[in-house]
């Protein structure tokens, strides 16, 4: 494949991690094999260096970086570079012929989406996992909102965690390209993650679902407590099952979208009946059986489109199993739970 800044997701398989980041060449392997997934392009890892060299961005960050007179040695200092290099990322205009590119498949994607302006997620794409360190915006309306938020994924790099995480590897802080996954905004009535393994003992005859109502940012960042599922993989039987107490969801606002108050009536109640729970595990057991390890997957309901269409991919990788986590991980989730 020839180097270029933008591809729709159906064109992307796995051996794309490199040019496009594993999350967007994922979606395009999951498109391949048939598994539903939101209309998108992947922003590629490519165009954020060029990025960086055309908009000078790059060398403003290694002259920023080479006058700082001390090491980085606590949290304010990582902080403040972070603010500091973000700034100059998010003030540089992004070129025209670049800026061109992407508005043309928006456009694109607005008349499949047979909308003019249709809401989009960007999401962080790296060439290697790091769950979390980067960031997602959601519900991103119009051109000049999507351009402004792929350049905010970019400067996203820079965050205190991205630049603790490559002084502490060695790696380069100047730049640490990344792509971009542009999707369109599923309309979730109920959002979670399936595990197609017991992330805290490794069984690989169960399989859990955690979801809440709205979007699965409240499931994914750990801020409400979700209902939970506990499926026989052979047999998709529930096995168990545990109402969350859901205090929170996470809902689509005009423009983004925010964290509030869950209705007494949707937290008192499971946000899934069994069949949509049956149909999630089989979708899970289809992504496992294909990629040859157990996944971590993150799954919307839509409520625009009729069962069992309704449940789109948002993402898939191999999941972290707890025994296998080095010790001091194994340590502090230990204390997380004990705290929560």
């Amino acid at each position: 494949m020839s180097k270029k800044h933008i591809f729709w997701l159906a064109e992307l398989g796995q051996e794309h991690y490199e040019i496009v980041g594993k999350k967007c060449a994922n979606l395009g392997e999951m498109a391949k094999i048939g598994l539903p997934i939101p209309p998108g392009f992947a922003v590629t890892v490519e165009a954020y260096t060029d990025f960086f060299i055309q908009t000078n961005a790059l060398q403003e960050i290694q002259e920023y970086l080479s006058q700082l007179t001390e090491e980085f040695k606590n949290i304010q200092q990582f902080n403040q570079a972070s603010k500091d290099i973000r700034q100059i990322v998010e003030s540089k205009e992004m070129p025209d012929a670049m800026k061109e590119l992407f508005l043309s498949y928006y456009d694109h994607l607005c008349l499949q989406c047979h909308c003019s302006d249709v809401a989009v997620s960007t999401r962080s794409a790296g060439p290697s996992s790091h769950p979390g360190q980067y960031e997602t915006y959601l519900n991103v309306k119009g051109k000049k909102d999507l351009l402004e938020k792929i350049k905010k994924v970019w400067a996203s790099s820079f965050n205190p965690r991205s630049l603790a995480f490559r002084k502490r590897k060695g790696l380069p802080l100047e730049n640490d390209p990344i792509g971009v996954a542009v999707l369109k905004m599923v309309n979730a009535r109920v959002a979670g993650i399936i595990f197609t393994a017991d992330p805290n003992t490794g069984d690989t005859t169960r399989m859990i679902i955690e979801a809440n109502w709205g979007l699965g940012e409240s499931v994914v960042g750990g801020e409400s407590m979700p209902d939970v599922w506990v499926l026989n993989k052979e047999s998709l039987e529930i096995v168990d099952k545990k109402l969350g107490t859901k205090s929170r969801f996470v809902i689509c606002k005009e423009l983004g979208v925010a964290e509030e108050e869950c209705p007494a009536d949707l937290s008192s109640t499971y946000c899934l009946n069994d069949e949509e729970v049956r149909e999630v595990g089989k979708l899970g057991i289809l992504l496992e059986k294909h990629f040859g390890v157990p996944q971590d997957v993150e799954w919307a309901i839509d409520r625009d489109l009729e069962f069992p269409k309704n449940i789109l991919l948002l993402q898939t990788r191999p999941e972290v199993i707890a025994k296998k986590k080095a010790p001091v991980d194994q340590v502090l989730d230990l204390i997380l739970r004990k705290w929560t």
